[in-house]
């Protein structure tokens, strides 16, 4: 199983950046898929995800609005909108892919990808 991070990059306040995650091993429209973010000497955080028990995609609250996630099932591929970035946004951005999930938002997931870095600044 490989999860593929990519899209990251430098970007100015304001700007946009699509973050994809393209999947191998497994099928990611049968798993939750989750985005998460880790800022230097701060925790694992969730920022968006979708879980296997109701299917719906969830956001956390600092993302709202300004972040959106989708799946192209055809590409085994998940992608992460992100627009109106502010420095806050400013980590390395993580996804990754569990079986069974209900609680999908907790960075208790079984595959991970290898991160890729997005900075937020002028």
């Amino acid at each position: 199983v490989q999860l593929q991070a990519s899209g990251g990059g430098l970007v100015q306040p304001g700007g946009s950046l699509r973050l994809s995650c393209a999947a191998s091993g497994l099928s990611l429209g049968f798993y939750a898929i989750g985005w998460f973010r880790q800022a230097p000497e701060k925790a694992r955080e969730g920022v968006s995800c979708i879980s296997t028990s109701d299917r719906s995609t969830y956001y956390a609250d600092s993302v709202k609005g300004r972040f959106t996630m989708s799946r192209a099932n055809a590409k085994n591929t998940v992608y992460l909108q992100m627009n109106s970035l502010k420095p806050e946004d400013t980590a390395v951005y993580y996804c990754a892919a569990d079986p069974l999930r209900s609680d999908c938002m907790t960075p208790e997931y079984d595959y991970w990808g290898q991160g890729t870095q997005v900075t937020v600044s002028s």
